[in-house]
């Protein structure tokens, strides 16, 4: 599986971190910056372009707290993107919400945490069913719909 790892300056070192945890865990990284954007906003805008042209099957926002990245990741209609702290919520955004992107904060997060919650976002699938009808809603929003 092909994830996306991108980060602003302030989750660089973060970015490295999970990078070579992804590939102990037999997952290929990808990385649109190595030295990391100058803002949240270029961060989210490159890693939903990468997701939209199907690049890769998920992706993994880095900045100071996560809230920049999530919010400007949710500007786009066919990501669905979590800002997560933990690990419960991590498998679960991808299990009930078909989460495509989660957003960490590097300066909320400690790298033994971090790996923990990427490891269980890349593990976790979606279960489909019942949660589908939120899954619509969610990409309608997106399209400018309800």
């Amino acid at each position: 599986m092909k994830i996306i790892v991108a980060a602003d300056q302030a989750g660089v070192e973060l970015k490295k971190t999970l990078k070579a945890y992804l590939t102990e865990l037999g997952y290929q990284p990808l990385d649109p910056n190595e030295n990391g954007f100058a803002n949240p906003v270029e961060t989210a805008a490159e890693a939903a372009k990468m997701l939209e042209k199907n690049d890769a099957d998920r992706a993994v926002v880095i900045d100071r707290y996560g809230a920049g990245s999530f919010m400007a990741l949710n500007k786009y209609e066919h990501v669905i993107c979590a800002e997560v702290s933990d690990e419960h919520s991590a498998k679960m955004t991808r299990d009930h919400n078909n989460a495509n992107a989660i957003a960490l904060g590097s300066g909320i997060v400690g790298e033994d945490l971090a790996k923990r919650i990427v490891k269980d976002f890349a593990e976790a699938e979606y279960s489909g069913g019942r949660h589908q009808i939120r899954v619509d809603m969610l990409y309608r929003m997106g399209k400018g719909g309800e």
